[in-house]
C-alpha cells in the first residue's frame, strides 16, 4: 500500500479497507443524509434550475444500491433515473450525446444517469469500440456539453 501524501491526487490503493460502519450507525446516517437530499430537491424545485447526478464505476461497485437510496429520498414528480446501456441502433446512427441531451432534466428537476457520456472515452476507448479520432474528439464535445 502506498503512503498517503498531502498535495497529491488520492489513489485507490490509499483507501483504508479496514474501516467499518455498524448497521445502527449506518441507518442513522442514511436517514440524516436522505433528509438532506429531500431539502436539496425542494430547493431545486423552486430555484428554476436543474441538476444532473451521474454514476460511473465498475460492475458490482454499488452504483445501483446508492441510486436506490438516493431515489428513496426524492419526490418522483421532479426526479428521474436513466439507466444507460449500450446504444440502440437508432442512437448508433446519431451523435453519441443525443441520447443524453434528450434526457436532461427540465427546470426544477433532478436526473440521475446510471452510466454516462463518459463511456465514450472510457469503455468505448478501452474496448476499442470507437476509433481513436472519435474518442479524442469526444473530450472537447463532452466539455462543450
Amino acid at each position: 500500500m502506498s503512503k498517503k501524501g498531502h498535495g497529491r491526487t488520492p489513489r485507490l490503493d490509499d483507501a483504508d479497507l479496514s474501516l467499518h460502519l455498524g448497521r445502527d450507525s449506518y441507518e442513522r446516517k442514511l436517514v440524516k443524509l436522505q433528509h438532506l437530499l429531500t431539502q436539496i430537491q425542494q430547493a431545486y424545485l423552486f430555484s428554476g434550475k436543474s441538476a444532473v447526478i451521474l454514476f460511473e464505476g465498475w460492475d458490482a461497485a454499488g452504483k445501483g444500491g446508492t441510486i436506490r437510496r438516493i431515489s428513496a429520498a426524492f419526490d418522483p414528480r421532479s426526479f428521474k433515473v436513466w439507466p444507460i446501456g449500450a446504444p440502440r441502433k437508432y442512437y448508433l446512427e446519431r451523435h453519441f450525446l443525443l441520447r443524453f441531451m434528450e434526457r436532461m432534466p427540465p427546470n426544477g428537476a433532478i436526473t440521475i444517469f446510471d452510466r454516462s457520456w463518459y463511456g465514450r472515452v472510457l469503455v468505448e476507448r478501452v474496448e476499442k469500440l470507437t476509433p481513436e479520432k472519435r474518442w479524442k474528439n469526444a473530450y472537447k464535445e463532452i466539455n462543450d456539453f
